[in-house]
């Protein structure tokens, strides 16, 4: 009987926090995080709010990441020039030569980092399962997560429909 009790009570308190979450619009914010790009230049997430933004985590030992890779190249360049961007960020696990050399090799015409202290995938969820892809629209919001390769042509439709938006 109390466990019942414990059980309807945990699943109003979730009701309720659901319901303020929507109420205020439904979205969370993506985390302020810092970042050195592998050129060294430091720079804020925050600094891409006016744009959308696709946050990807990634690693060099992920079949899955090296596979999709090159659709989010082609994202970038199709995207890049209306108010989008890209950010990519290596795990924690990955080791610096090994980003450095795909990043270079592989011509990556976005923004790399590397999330060296795990710090990063900590705050945008726990982040864990590569790759794992966040869309953000110009306000900073979270508006998607993907854990896995995107189907890109819905993405794509999607961020038509997030570039479209007023900020």
């Amino acid at each position: 009987m109390k466990n019942a009790r414990l059980a309807i009570g945990a699943a109003l308190l979730a009701a309720v926090a659901l319901a303020a979450t929507l109420a205020v619009g439904g979205k969370e914010m993506a985390p302020v995080v810092q970042y050195t790009l592998l050129d060294g230049t430091q720079q804020r997430s925050d600094a891409l709010r006016g744009k959308v933004v696709l946050v990807n985590f990634w690693a060099t030992s992920c079949t899955t990441c090296v596979k999709e890779m090159p659709h989010l190249i082609e994202t970038h360049q199709k995207f890049k020039d209306r108010g989008f961007e890209t950010l990519s960020i290596a795990m924690s696990y990955d080791p610096p030569a090994y980003v450095m050399n795909f990043a270079e090799s592989r011509k990556l015409p976005f923004r790399v980092t590397m999330d060296n202290t795990g710090e990063m995938a900590k705050k945008f969820g726990q982040v864990q399962l590569t790759p794992t892809t966040f869309v953000l629209n110009k306000k900073g919001e979270i508006v998607k997560r993907y854990v896995g390769e995107p189907d890109f042509a819905q993405l794509h439709a999607l961020l038509e429909t997030l570039l479209a938006e007023s900020a």
